[in-house]
């Protein structure tokens, strides 16, 4: 499994590390190895930049269920990027464990589970259903920060 070369054969491309907004600080790591495990903190779409990727808003007002899956599946690049940052090689994910999504969207909103398919969709399309199967959340919120339409955080075993 070269997870990497299937991103390139796909033209896919990780981007940079994050660029927060200006002012914003971000304590903390984006990816916590202890052990066998990689703890991912929420990611956001990213440009190949590392800034924040748009359109933002509410999924059910600003974007359309297929543009919150779109926003998903930046976000898996984004998690993938950091992943290979801090890992040196993305083959050393050998399972995803658990895999939290949010959606910025409107009360009435209830898709949800249609939204974070965009990321889940990639995952296993990258690393195969031994691998690439997770438990997964989508839930859907009031508000994200900086008004982005989705939020994903993970959980993964690794390879020493």
């Amino acid at each position: 499994m070269k997870v990497e070369a299937k991103l390139a054969e796909m033209g896919l491309v990780l981007p940079a590390p994050i660029q927060a907004p200006p002012g914003v600080r971000l304590p903390f790591a984006v990816v916590r190895v202890r052990g066998a495990r990689a703890y991912i903190a929420g990611h956001a779409a990213q440009n190949p930049d590392g800034t924040l990727a748009g359109p933002v808003g509410k999924v059910g007002r600003d974007l359309t269920v297929e543009q919150g899956y779109q926003m998903a599946r930046l976000t898996a690049l984004s998690i993938l990027g950091s992943l290979q940052r801090t890992l040196g090689d993305l083959d050393r994910v050998t399972a995803w464990l658990r895999v939290f999504g949010m959606v910025n969207c409107t009360p009435d909103f209830a898709q949800q589970p249609a939204v974070i398919n965009g990321f889940s969709d990639l995952i296993l399309e990258l690393y195969g259903p031994d691998a690439g199967q997770h438990a997964r959340s989508a839930v859907g919120l009031a508000a994200l920060p900086f008004g982005i339409p989705v939020e994903i955080e993970a959980e993964v075993e690794i390879a020493p």
